[in-house]
């Protein structure tokens, strides 16, 4: 081989081993707040998005506190999505501080959210909007700026929720308000794909409507009258959707911490409320539903998944968590044949 037959392969086999790290670089830098967002991110942008979850799978969005790290990720990012509706109360106070100036996607927006206290989802003696501890008016604060003084990983008053359940994404059919807010995103980030989003989005739309209809099939076996408690109140939207009644020991945020009353109260409520099951959550304090279980002798019935993805297993996707949920569900509390439920309405029952 000549010297300059050999210098032309070189520069090839250079050209070839550059071409993934070119292509990674070629890609939509997006930035979401927690994991569920980054799945959905993943399956609408394909291979044209490289997608940083700033909250990964087991990870608590509510008690979060964003790193020079998350701000430098902002800095280099083409799209940012969160979901919205105060969730996150960190994000606008790291928006500001990573100086991004790009395109913003709120995965809420455009959609109808449930207000606190609907759907006999009276978290054991709550006001009713489910969270008295933080008494906030419906939406005099700023999204993140909730203190005066900053937060250090041990102040976590900016993580107060307005009177409005952001955890929508639990509701399947509000997820496809999502999906299309991400394409939207994706398709004014880079236009050049748009194609191709529009066409991820629409297969992603069609599994996300197969899986909805799967979960009411699976719960259709649930008696009406059974309720069930879990870590912190999350599980509204799946509530109202899907007429299972979830019952909470806190409320919206994991950082509160039930009292003693309300403990007890949650005991009476457990009677009354004919409630057949305990589930943990894969990212709350577990201590607080092992306790209900000593002091009730109901089951652990299995673990749930609200506010993040598994690291691994059937619920390290969305619409895998989804799945996971209701058949834990109805290995818990099903009776077979039993479809009390009546679905007459868009809902299935009203509690």
């Amino acid at each position: 081989m000549s010297l300059s037959s050999s210098s032309r392969w070189l520069v090839g086999v250079s050209a070839m081993l550059a071409l993934p790290a070119a292509m990674a670089n070629d890609r939509v830098q997006v930035v979401t707040s927690f994991s569920i967002l980054a799945d959905m991110v993943e399956n609408v942008g394909g291979e044209h998005v490289e997608v940083t979850s700033l909250v990964g799978p087991d990870g608590d969005t509510h008690m979060y506190s964003p790193s020079p790290g998350d701000a430098r990720a902002l800095a280099g990012a083409d799209l940012v999505v969160f979901n919205g509706l105060l969730f996150e109360g960190w994000m606008e106070r790291l928006i500001e501080s990573s100086d991004y100036h790009g395109a913003l996607v709120t995965a809420t927006n455009g959609l109808q959210p449930r207000a606190l206290g609907e759907a006999g989802h009276d978290e054991s003696g709550h006001d009713e909007h489910g969270h008295d501890e933080h008494g906030h008016d419906e939406h005099g604060h700023d999204e993140a700026d909730h203190d005066e003084h900053g937060h250090d990983g041990a102040d976590h008053s900016e993580h107060a929720h307005g009177d409005d359940d952001p955890h929508a994404w639990q509701d399947l059919q509000q997820a496809q308000v999502y999906v299309t807010n991400i394409r939207d995103g994706l398709m004014e980030a880079d236009s050049a794909n748009a194609q191709s989003y529009q066409a991820n989005a629409e297969r992603y739309l069609a599994e996300i409507a197969a899986v909805d209809s799967e979960i009411r099939d699976i719960l259709s076996d649930i008696p009406a009258s059974a309720s069930v408690i879990t870590g912190h109140d999350s599980f509204g939207y799946f509530s109202s959707a899907y007429g299972v009644n979830f019952l909470s020991p806190v409320g919206l945020s994991t950082e509160a911490d039930p009292s003693g009353a309300s403990m007890a109260a949650l005991v009476d409520v457990i009677e009354q409320e004919n409630v057949q099951a305990l589930f943990h959550e894969n990212m709350t304090n577990q201590a607080i539903i092992n306790q209900l279980a000593e002091e009730t002798g109901l089951p652990i019935a299995g673990t749930l998944y609200a506010d993040a993805l598994a690291s691994e297993g059937d619920a390290s996707t969305y619409l895998g968590m989804m799945r996971h949920n209701a058949n834990v569900l109805h290995t818990a509390l099903a009776k077979p044949g039993h479809d009390d439920r009546a679905h007459d309405d868009d809902h299935g029952h009203d509690h």
